[in-house]
C-alpha cells in the first residue's frame, strides 16, 4: 500500500512538472508570436487539464486563448480567456487576459471597417456582431451592433438586419451621445475677434472651457438613432412583402415617442414607398403644423420630396428651410444639387445636335447652351452662400469652380482652384 501512494504522488509530481514545463515552452513561443507552435505545445496536455490544480488551468487557458487571438480565432480566444479569468482565483492572469479581450475586440473593429471598405458586408457585419458580444451591456458595444444591422442592410442581407434592428429597439437604444463645442477667439486683419466653431473631444473641452482664449463653451447632443432604426425595420418589412407588420412597426414607436417629428416622417416616407400619397401628405401636414419654424423640418421634407421625384415641391421646402435657417449648409448644398439635375437633359440634347449640319440646329444648340448657362448662374448665389458658411467645402469649391469655368468668370476659377489646391495640400 505503501509502495503504490509513494507511485501515485510521483505520478502527480511528474504531471504537474510536465504542465509547468509546457506552459513555459508555450509561454516562450507566444512571447515570441509563434501562435501555431504555441498551439501544438498546448495540445499535449490537454487531457491533463482538467484534473489539474486551478493555477495550472487558469494558465494553460490564458495562453490558449492568446494563441487562439493570435491564429485569429477571435470568439474561441475571448471564450478561453474569459475561462482563464473565471478560474484565475490568484488574479495571476486576469489583466492580461482582459487586455487581449480588448485587443480582440479592436481587430475585429479594424477588420469589420477593412470589410466594408471593399464591400464585404456579410462578413463586416459577423465580426461587429461578434465584437457587440464580447460586453453586450457597453453602450460602445451597442454601436457595434447598429453598425452591424447597417452592414447587413448594404450587403442585402435582410434577415439578419431585422435580427439586429429588433434587438436595438427592444433594448429602446438611441445612440445618444455627448459632443463638445467651443469657439476659439482669433483676430482678423482689422484687430476684431473673430471665431469659428469647432468640435473637440470631451477632455479637450475640460481644458478649454476656462480659458480666456475660447468662447461658446457648449454640450450638445447627437440626434437618436431610434427613429432610424424603427424605420429601417418597416423598410426591410416594405422589402419583404409584409407591408401590415412595416406600420405596424412605426405606429408601435410613435406610440413610445408621439412627438419626434423624425419618426413622423419615416410614417410618411413609409406611406409614400407603399403608394399611398394621401397619407403622405396628411402626415407632412402633421410635421409642419407640430413644428413650423423648424429649418431642419423642411429641410428633411424636401429630401423625403426630392426622394420621390417630386421635385418642385422639394425645391420650395428647401427655400423654405433656409428662410427659417440660412446657415444650413446642407440645404444649400442640396438645393444646388436639384437645381443641377436640369443639366443632364439639356447636355443630353446638346450633344444629340453637335454633330448635325442644319441651321436650325445650330440656332437651338445655341439655345440650349444659354439655357445651361442660365442654369449654373442660379446656382452660384447659393453656392457662394455654402462657401461664406463652409469656406472648407470642398464638394462645393469644385462645383463653383467648373460652374465659373462654364460662365467665363475665369478669376474666380483660377481663386476657387487655388483654394481646392490648398485644402488638398494640408
Amino acid at each position: 500500500m505503501k509502495n503504490l501512494l509513494t507511485t501515485i504522488l510521483c505520478f502527480i509530481t511528474f504531471l504537474g512538472f510536465s504542465q509547468k514545463r509546457e506552459l513555459r515552452s508555450a509561454q516562450k513561443l507566444l512571447d515570441e508570436s509563434f501562435y501555431n507552435e504555441a498551439l501544438d505545445v498546448l495540445s499535449k496536455i490537454e487531457a491533463l487539464i482538467p484534473n489539474s490544480d486551478l493555477k495550472y488551468q487558469a494558465h494553460y487557458y490564458y495562453l490558449l486563448g492568446w494563441a487562439n487571438k493570435g491564429d485569429s480565432n477571435y470568439n474561441e480566444a475571448v471564450s478561453l480567456l474569459r475561462k482563464s479569468i473565471d478560474l484565475d482565483k490568484l488574479n495571476k492572469y486576469k489583466e492580461n487576459a482582459n487586455i487581449l479581450i480588448n485587443d480582440v475586440q479592436i481587430e475585429l473593429i479594424n477588420s469589420a471597417v477593412e470589410d466594408n471598405k471593399v464591400e464585404n458586408f456579410k462578413s463586416a457585419s459577423k465580426k461587429l456582431y461578434d465584437a457587440y458580444l464580447f460586453f453586450p451591456d457597453k453602450i460602445e458595444n451597442k454601436n457595434y451592433l447598429y453598425f452591424a444591422a447597417s452592414s447587413a442592410v448594404n450587403g442585402a442581407d435582410y434577415e439578419t438586419a431585422l435580427e439586429y434592428y429588433n434587438k436595438l429597439k427592444n433594448m429602446s437604444y438611441t445612440g445618444i451621445v455627448s459632443e463638445y463645442f467651443v469657439t476659439p477667439l482669433k483676430k482678423d486683419a482689422d484687430g476684431n475677434l473673430i471665431g469659428v466653431e469647432e468640435k473637440v473631444s470631451e477632455t479637450e473641452y475640460n481644458l478649454f472651457k476656462s480659458s480666456k482664449d475660447y468662447t461658446n463653451q457648449r454640450i450638445g447632443k447627437t440626434e437618436s438613432r431610434l427613429p432610424e432604426i424603427v424605420k429601417n425595420i418597416a423598410l426591410i418589412y416594405v422589402q419583404t412583402g409584409d407591408n401590415e407588420k412595416a406600420i405596424s412597426a412605426i405606429k408601435e414607436a410613435r406610440k413610445i415617442n408621439p412627438d419626434n417629428i423624425n419618426l413622423l416622417l419615416s410614417e410618411a416616407d413609409l406611406y409614400m414607398r407603399l403608394g399611398d400619397k394621401v397619407k403622405f401628405k396628411s402626415l407632412m401636414q402633421e410635421a409642419v403644423q407640430k413644428d413650423p419654424n423648424n429649418a431642419i423640418l423642411y429641410y428633411n421634407l424636401g429630401v423625403i420630396y426630392v426622394d420621390q421625384g417630386l421635385l418642385e415641391e422639394g425645391m420650395a421646402y428647401y427655400k423654405k428651410s433656409l428662410e427659417l435657417d440660412p446657415t444650413y449648409a446642407d440645404t444649400y448644398l442640396n438645393l444646388v444639387g436639384l437645381i443641377l439635375e436640369g443639366e443632364a437633359a439639356l447636355v443630353e440634347e446638346m450633344n444629340e445636335l453637335a454633330t448635325s449640319n442644319k441651321r436650325s440646329d445650330f440656332e437651338r444648340y445655341d439655345e440650349l447652351k444659354e439655357e445651361r448657362e442660365k442654369l449654373y448662374k442660379s446656382c452660384l448665389p447659393y453656392l457662394e452662400k455654402l462657401m461664406e458658411i463652409d469656406p472648407k467645402n470642398i464638394e462645393a469649391l469644385k462645383t463653383a469652380k467648373n460652374i465659373y469655368y462654364t460662365v467665363g468668370e475665369n478669376e474666380k476659377f483660377k481663386l476657387m482652384s487655388a483654394k481646392i489646391e490648398e485644402l488638398e495640400n494640408q
